[in-house]
């Protein structure tokens, strides 16, 4: 997958990577993975850390490395273990303070050297920046070449993807369960749409919901004990929960109008949904038990797809204007909205675990990529492969 940085924060932080094996040594360095996810979040500027050697126990060069315009820097390397993994050391050094941030070391087999290498991205990005980072995490979506569907998994850098389901019909709508162990999606293979949730693992898989109609738009519980559906079983599409096993349903949402694209709120307690009950499509918000109604959503004649933050402060969603379909952030606490998105096809906003990133698709030249943006909009970004991309998901 090709990235393509297309905006930064105004000041980053400056910082050098020092190579963890030596240079010329086989294999890939995860310095090199480390460099990349900072680089890529647009908050750090990556200085060449040539002249570093490979070792996390040398003696800090504080003024040395701040002369060079760095403000931290990281060291470390791999130590081949006699039971064939190994051990991935690192340290993280404060070049202005003169003091060390971080200092670990996992014991890993060599096929997950690159997966430690997020996790140390991780470490030093919460280090810098007060926040957790993102970089360990994966992604789904929907890719389509040619006449077949892939829904794939890989990680958040595009590396090491897998298809969890792939058919020659429509596969959409990918949830992850909040453990990241299960996927519920839409499948079109019965030549109707039919929820599915799939274990990663052993790739077996339960058809939740195969009702008369349509059935789409799972989404999962905070628990991971339920999903909301949407069904057009009995008349329009409502929403309906269901246990994730399958069994009885409950509906949620009442009357003649369109109601879909459920998500719950991160404590389990509403419901935020799409419904063109006024006319125009808005997002509105009613309690998991069920009752009254209210709407979010007032900026505009449409406004779908809801996506809450992890940390329950934002609500992302679709917002048209002027014809064209971008990507919204709604402050719940002060009802203030921003536009974050300057493309003109958005869709299915995902947040990262952190809170910080929005991931999307959109249109680039008349083919789907997927985009990121922070949730101030000033950090974007574009992520391409061969085929159209479509309907992102970031994992738990």
């Amino acid at each position: 997958m090709t990235i393509e940085i297309i905006g930064g924060a105004a000041s980053k932080i400056p910082v050098m990577i020092a190579g963890f094996k030596a240079p010329g040594a086989e294999g890939e360095d995860p310095a090199a993975v480390v460099r990349a996810d900072l680089a890529r979040s647009g908050f750090f500027k990556v200085l060449d850390a040539g002249g570093i050697p490979p070792g996390e126990n040398q003696v800090a060069q504080h003024r040395a490395w701040r002369a060079r315009g760095v403000d931290a820097v990281v060291v470390g390397q791999l130590v081949p273990l006699k039971d064939g993994r190994v051990e991935v050391r690192f340290r993280l050094h404060d070049a202005i303070r003169e003091s060390e941030l971080a200092a670990f070391s996992y014991i890993v087999a060599p096929q997950m050297i690159r997966a430690t290498a997020h996790r140390i991205a991780d470490q030093v990005y919460e280090k810098l920046t007060g926040e957790p980072g993102a970089f360990s995490g994966r992604i789904a979506y929907i890719l389509k070449r040619g006449k077949r569907f892939e829904l794939q998994v890989s990680d958040v850098d595009g590396h090491n993807a897998f298809a969890v389901a792939s058919s020659p019909e429509p596969l959409i709508g990918p949830a992850w369960s909040p453990d990241g162990r299960k996927m519920a999606y839409v499948s079109f293979e019965q030549k109707k749409p039919v929820i599915y949730v799939q274990n990663l693992a052993d790739g077996k898989r339960l058809a939740l919901a195969n009702f008369r109609g349509s059935n789409s738009s799972p989404a999962w519980s905070p628990d991971g004990s339920k999903l909301a559906i949407v069904l057009s079983k009995d008349e329009t599409s409502q929403i309906y929960l269901i246990d994730a096993k399958g069994g009885d349903l409950k509906r949620i949402s009442a009357g003649g109008a369109l109601e879909t694209e459920p998500v719950f709120s991160p404590n389990g307690e509403w419901l935020y949904y799409t419904s063109d009950r006024g006319g125009n499509p808005q997002i509105y918000r009613v309690p998991v038990t069920g009752g009254v109604a209210k709407r979010m959503t007032f900026e505009g004649d449409y406004n779908a797809s809801p996506a809450l933050s992890r940390d329950g402060k934002l609500l992302a969603y679709i917002h048209r204007r002027d014809g064209r379909f971008h990507i919204a952030a709604l402050e719940l606490a002060t009802g203030q909205t921003q536009v974050l998105t300057d493309t003109q096809q958005d869709e299915s906003p995902s947040f990262a675990p952190n809170s910080r990133t929005i991931l999307y698709a959109t249109l680039v030249g008349g083919r789907g990529v997927l985009a990121t943006v922070s949730a101030d909009g000033r950090i974007k970004q574009r992520l391409s492969q061969a085929g159209d991309l479509r309907e992102p998901a970031w994992s738990p």
